[in-house]
């Protein structure tokens, strides 16, 4: 019997110039499972999480009532892989570059591919993602300091505590950019227009002010440096979800990796369905 062939793996300099035909490719042939950022220029890029459907209605409120953390942007239909509005081809088992799996008690195991966890009454949410804008910040000429650094955006819990809903609480995570002072003002601008994806900063400079102690020791992703004349500028990130399905600790639940999204066929600026749950 011959061997199967083993592709090899990818970095992210290779799929930075492909389409997203190319790169949701890779993906589905486990050759990638790095970070997002930067990739598919133009495309809306989003958190996912997979919950058995039972938790749907409390989940959905969360997100509903914590917008600017979570902005939700399609919930699929129980059992179903698929988000279509999103894009008709996107199958939720394979077209993550990485997932995470939570079970009560065990350490998170890390997945390229679901297909095998998948079940019938498990239920899809995506939450909009801070990748979305970087595109249209760095066409400004603003640097995105992650991507140039080759690393993972850092992630970092606050003090700042979410809405509950049913199960669902937990304290607010950000992401982290840094910028130059005399750009922050344009860069609140820019970012107002993707309100589906964090939209603008929720803070800007001494990061202790919303609880973070060492801006060079993120809890997610990876430390970038910060030059003279910046300031670190913070953004609602959708690991604010995964602190949520922790603390519910469902029997099961699949997010996306930190850092690693589901790049949809969907336009970066007008989402369908931005404003209700697109099914």
């Amino acid at each position: 019997m011959e061997s199967p062939i083993t592709l090899p793996k990818l970095r992210h300099a290779d799929l930075a110039p492909l389409s997203l035909t190319q790169v949701r490719r890779a993906m589905r042939e486990n050759r990638y499972a790095g970070p997002t950022a930067g990739l598919c220029d133009g495309r809306l890029q989003c958190n996912m999480v997979i919950l058995p459907a039972a938790y749907g209605a409390e989940f959905q409120t969360f997100c509903e009532e914590n917008p600017v953390f979570c902005p939700l942007l399609g919930v699929s239909e129980p059992g179903q892989p698929h988000l279509p509005a999103l894009g008709a081809e996107i199958d939720l088992r394979h077209d993550l570059p990485l997932f995470f799996v939570y079970r009560p008690g065990q350490t998170v195991e890390r997945r390229q591919d679901i297909s095998a966890l998948w079940r019938d009454d498990f239920q899809a949410f995506a939450i909009g993602c801070s990748f979305t804008f970087e595109h249209a910040l760095m066409r400004e000429g603003i640097g995105m300091r992650h991507i140039e650094e080759d690393v993972t955006v850092p992630m970092y819990r606050t003090d700042i505590a979410t809405v509950p809903s049913g199960v669902f609480s937990g304290p607010a995570v950000v992401s982290m950019r840094p910028v130059r002072e005399d750009q922050v003002d344009r860069v609140a601008e820019i970012c107002r227009q993707f309100p589906h994806a964090h939209g603008a900063p929720i803070h800007a400079g001494d990061p202790a002010t919303i609880g973070i102690q060492d801006v060079m020791r993120p809890d997610w992703g990876d430390a970038v440096s910060l030059k003279p004349g910046e300031v670190p500028v913070f953004w609602g990130c959708g690991v604010t979800s995964q602190m949520a399905v922790t603390q519910a600790a469902p029997e099961i639940a699949i997010t996306h990796a930190p850092g690693a999204m589901l790049i949809t066929d969907a336009d970066e600026i007008a989402p369908p369905g931005w404003g209700r749950a697109a099914q």
